[in-house]
């Protein structure tokens, strides 16, 4: 799954990357070392521009909060709960699969954030001697650096307790999309811990390799059969992960320390 992530690009580089053509710099959001769900996230896009003559879709860097309200929503209260869609089943969900078919987006982040609980901690909880199993969270990202691009999709939600002029009566959200944790080796792997990242975790976000950016962004393509051959995971041994201070357990805990690698007996001891 994806519950937390670190975004601290800057918006100026994200926009060379993803060759951006349209973004409001008075938009941009600061660097977040610890993106929670309802947070409001970049995301690259592509519609046509609002009023404008052409209806040639645009490619955009906009701001969505995390977590998607389908349409028809009643109401956006359940919205933390709708951060992931399952890739094997986002085309036939109801929340889902319009947005699937229609509004899809690439949510940029440094990586992101699952915790771990240790073999010989979850043998105490099982035993009954620990309620509350020490987790030790690990940071996964891209071993060459790059921009982890997940794949997300979008939807607009109005508010009709508002007015059509109201700033807020128009909801823009989003959720990432994920699959099975790569069972390969690690790109880099720490030197005691996990191996793969399905020893970290059963799921993880799928990562959209730059080949696939295009057709995945092009609101043209609409056929679910062909769009679903784009969710394939990517090659293994792409990634890393490393142990970083459980601080970022605490989401309001926030700054470049968050990713901190940690070493030792303290970190090996889990596994």
């Amino acid at each position: 799954m994806c519950g937390r992530y670190a975004a601290s690009r800057r918006p100026e580089d994200l926009v060379d990357v993803f060759e951006v053509e349209k973004w409001e710099p008075t938009e941009a959001l600061a660097p977040d070392w610890n993106v929670a769900p309802t947070k409001e996230v970049h995301a690259i896009l592509e519609r046509p521009l609002k009023d404008a003559e052409s209806r040639r879709p645009v490619r955009q860097m906009r701001v969505l909060k995390w977590g998607l309200v389908p349409s028809w929503a009643k109401s956006p209260e359940g919205a933390a709960r709708m951060i992931n869609a399952r890739a094997e089943t986002v085309h036939e969900k109801p929340a889902y699969r319009r947005a699937f078919a229609a509004r899809r987006c690439i949510l940029p982040a440094d990586g992101y954030y699952e915790w771990v609980t240790g073999a010989d901690e979850r043998d105490l909880e099982v035993e009954g001697k620990k309620k509350r199993p020490r987790k030790q969270p690990y940071f996964v990202t891209p071993a060459d650096g790059s921009v982890f691009s997940m794949a997300g999709i979008y939807e607009f939600w109005r508010d009709r307790t508002l007015p059509d002029d109201h700033p807020q009566a128009w909801w823009a959200t989003c959720s990432v999309l994920t699959t099975e944790a790569e069972t390969g080796p690690l790109g880099v792997a720490p030197a005691e811990g996990p191996g793969t990242l399905a020893e970290i975790h059963p799921r993880m976000p799928l990562m959209l390799t730059p080949d696939r950016w295009d057709a995945w962004l092009d609101p043209a393509r609409t056929d679910p059969d062909e769009l679903r051959g784009l969710l394939v995971p990517p090659p293994e041994g792409l990634m890393r992960a490393f142990a970083v201070p459980t601080m970022v357990s605490n989401v309001r805990n926030n700054g470049p320390e968050l990713l901190t690698e940690l070493t030792g007996p303290e970190v090996g001891t889990l596994f």
